[in-house]
This record gives C-alpha cells, structure tokens and sequence, in this order.
C-alpha cells in the first residue's frame, strides 16, 4: 500500500535530519574547504548507500515512490542510525504493522493497584500516549500538578512541558524534556494513524516553543530507565534511579518505579531517560 503524504513528508524530515547530524569526517571523506550544506550531502549519502543520488533525493523530497526494506538497511547502516532510530525508520516507510487505536487504554484493576503496592517509593503506569493510567501517593507528591484539568487523564508529557511546576521539579530540565520527547515521537511513529498522538503532538506545538522546535531536529529514542534528579517537596533536589517495567500483556504500558539514590543530587551528574 503507498504511503500517505504525511507519512512520506515524516520519512523525508527523518532522512534530513540524521544526515545532516553526519560530518564527512566521521564517515571517511575528505572535508573540503566550503560547504553549504550540514552534514554529509545527499550525493555523499546516496554514494556510500550504495543508491541513486535522484532516487534518494526523492525519497527526502517525500515523493511517492516505493523502498524496499533492504535499501533502507543500507540506509540506516550508512546514517550509524541505532536500534530505536532503525526501527522508526522502518515503521515511517511501512515495514512495520501499525497496532489498533483505543481512544482509552484498558488496564486491569488488579495491575492499577502495583503503584499503590510500592509506596513510598514514587511509581505510576504510562500508556503509550503517556497517560498516567495509575499512581501512587508519593508519586503524587513528586510531581504535583500532574492530574492536570478534571475530564481528561493526566500526561506526563503534557506535564512536563506545559504545567509550571515541572521546570522547578526537574531539576535539569532541559535535558530531560528532549528526551521524553524523542521517547514520543518513536512511540508516534509506530501509531501514525492514532489520533491520540495527533491531538497530544498538535497540543505541545501550539503551546510549548520549546517542543515546537525541538520536534523539528526529529530526536527518537527508546523508553529506559535511568537516574534523573528531582526537587522533593520537603528535602530539595534528590537524585533518584527509576527503573521501567513494561506489562506482559500490554508491552505498550509501562510501570517506572523511582528509589532514591544513595547520595544528593546536586552533588553528582545524572544519566537522562524515564
């Protein structure tokens, strides 16, 4: 089936914007003096592919033509893409089966009821929207203000990039907003027909300058866990390692579960995911 316009236009975006993060030094060609363009040029791409120049201007013009999984490998090889990139990649040029949409995801009571299992350690189930499905009262104190307005779930992307409160809590704020980021747009691209990310993606571009621009450097990136630092309500900035776990039956939901670290966080470096 051909690709609908707004998927080829991604795909192209997508192609851009890992080539030109390349320099030709990193992949073994000489640096001459005036470059216009960033990065490596579609020709120079195209060459070390192994593809047409025209084919795969093409292709970054979003035009209609069909690539088979191959020269996409050749592509991702070639552009030093790592796995959740390749996999984007794919699902973008339809080599990977689109799951069906629910406006809500189910979750079973007895699975609702783990964050409340583990207080007073902060955990939450996500959807793959980042819906908040349930939480415990710790997390509650962690991220105040996440419920956000009554009649709709509460978001943890939403949260973080348009409630206040947020740039106060996570102490490196920045950091940690590209890469939720980049974790939703690859959920995103596995769900191109869902609406729910539409309406959530179109929601950050209208009200957050910050997602509005970054979203156009095209960063994914796997879910993980990892250390983040964290403004507790009573005893300041606390570094605390969170770990994910994803459901058996609904490998979509994931359950992250934070412990404080054993040392403060204005005291040592972190490693951003979550």
């Amino acid at each position: 089936m051909p690709l609908q316009p707004d998927r080829r236009r991604q795909l192209g975006a997508f192609l851009r914007s890992r080539r030109e993060r390349l320099t030709p030094d990193e992949v073994g060609l000489p640096r001459t003096a005036r470059r216009r363009t960033p990065g490596l040029r579609r020709e120079e791409l195209a060459l070390l592919a192994g593809i047409s120049a025209t084919w795969y201007t093409y292709l970054e013009q979003g035009r209609e033509i069909r690539v088979s999984e191959q020269v996409l490998t050749a592509l991702a090889r070639t552009l030093r893409l790592d796995g959740p990139e390749r996999a984007h990649l794919l699902q973008l040029a339809g080599h990977a089966a689109d799951a069906e949409s629910e406006e809500r995801e189910p979750l079973k009571d007895e699975v609702a009821a783990v964050p409340l299992l583990l207080q007073p350690n902060p955990a939450y189930i996500i959807g793959g929207t980042y819906d908040v499905l349930s939480h415990n009262r710790a997390a509650d104190e962690l991220f105040p203000r996440l419920l956000g307005k009554a009649g709709r779930p509460a978001n943890f992307v939403r949260w973080m990039f348009l409630e206040p409160v947020a740039r106060d809590v996570v102490v490196d704020w920045e950091p940690e907003a590209r890469g939720l980021l980049a974790r939703l747009r690859t959920q995103a691209g596995r769900h191109p027909a869902d609406p729910r990310y539409t309406r959530l993606i179109d929601e950050l571009h209208e009200a957050s300058p910050e997602a509005r621009a970054w979203w156009r450097q095209y960063e994914v990136q796997a879910r993980r866990g990892g250390r983040k630092r964290l403004r507790h309500p009573a005893r300041g900035p606390v570094e605390y390692a969170y770990t994910a776990f994803h459901l058996a039956e609904q490998p979509e939901q994931t359950l992250v579960v934070y412990v404080e670290g054993s040392e403060r966080a204005d005291a040592d470096p972190f490693v951003p995911g979550g």
